[in-house]
């Protein structure tokens, strides 16, 4: 899977001073994460589903 080739888009809640910046990108049935700061350093993907629940439990802390 090539990743940097995907539309990466930025957090909603990010900004350009901002130094916890992720980008998400949607590839078929994942998630990949990478810092929007290094954008050619490691990537976590997953599956919808598990994405899903990560986001839920980070709203929740």
């Amino acid at each position: 899977m090539e990743l940097n080739e995907q539309l990466w888009r930025k957090a909603a809640k990010s900004h350009e001073e901002g130094d916890a910046c992720i980008e998400l990108a949607s590839i078929e049935h994942v998630i990949a994460v990478r810092d929007s700061k290094d954008p050619n350093g490691p990537r976590l993907t997953m599956c919808r589903s598990d994405f899903r629940q990560l986001a839920e439990t980070l709203k929740n802390i």
